[in-house]
């Protein structure tokens, strides 16, 4: 995800300060890591010398002076051709997990204890998402179902793979 875009995506609907972007963002996009004030104020930086957005004002608070951020006319142009953009699906053709069963299979080591123990974590991981999902709120339950549905990807790959091993190790030994 483009932090940039998102932050242009936040600043459009009003301007704000960096503080009240995190706290949008985390609401929004945090759920499972928040944003640090770090980044914000980082990418707010590229962002004014790009062009994209620009300082509305300061107000004083408790601390330092805050500023407002503001998008631009540029800003909201390249926020709409990134939203335009159809995102590149992951194709995979070089997994971890892939690598693991030919590694086992290549060294002699069960690769069915491999994807065994890659199902068991599939599928814990489906089920703290499923509890997830059913006490979330509607950005959580896409969120969940997103997830969900590339574990159920993953786990008939497993599947399909475990049937074929005695195939596979035949021509990773060949």
């Amino acid at each position: 995800m483009s932090l940039g875009h998102t932050i242009l995506g936040l600043l459009e609907s009003h301007p704000r300060h960096g503080y009240d972007l995190k706290r949008a963002y985390d609401e929004r996009f945090g759920q499972t890591r928040a944003l640090p004030y770090g980044q914000v104020y980082a990418t707010l930086s590229r962002l004014l010398k790009s062009g994209l957005v620009e300082v509305d004002g300061t107000e004083q608070g408790e601390g330092p002076e805050r500023k407002r951020y503001v998008i631009t006319e540029a800003g909201i142009t390249d926020v709409s051709r990134w939203l335009a953009e159809p995102e590149s699906p992951a194709s995979y053709l070089q997994s971890t997990l892939y690598t693991k069963v030919v590694l086992a299979l290549l060294t002699g080591r069960p690769a069915q204890e491999v994807l065994e123990a890659q199902r068991a974590e599939h599928l814990r991981h489906m089920r703290e998402l499923t509890r997830r999902k059913l006490a979330g709120d509607l950005a959580d339950q896409l969120l969940c179902d997103h997830a969900l549905f590339h574990l159920e990807a993953d786990l008939r790959w497993l599947e399909l793979t475990a049937a074929r091993l005695d195939d596979l190790a035949k021509k990773v030994r060949a």
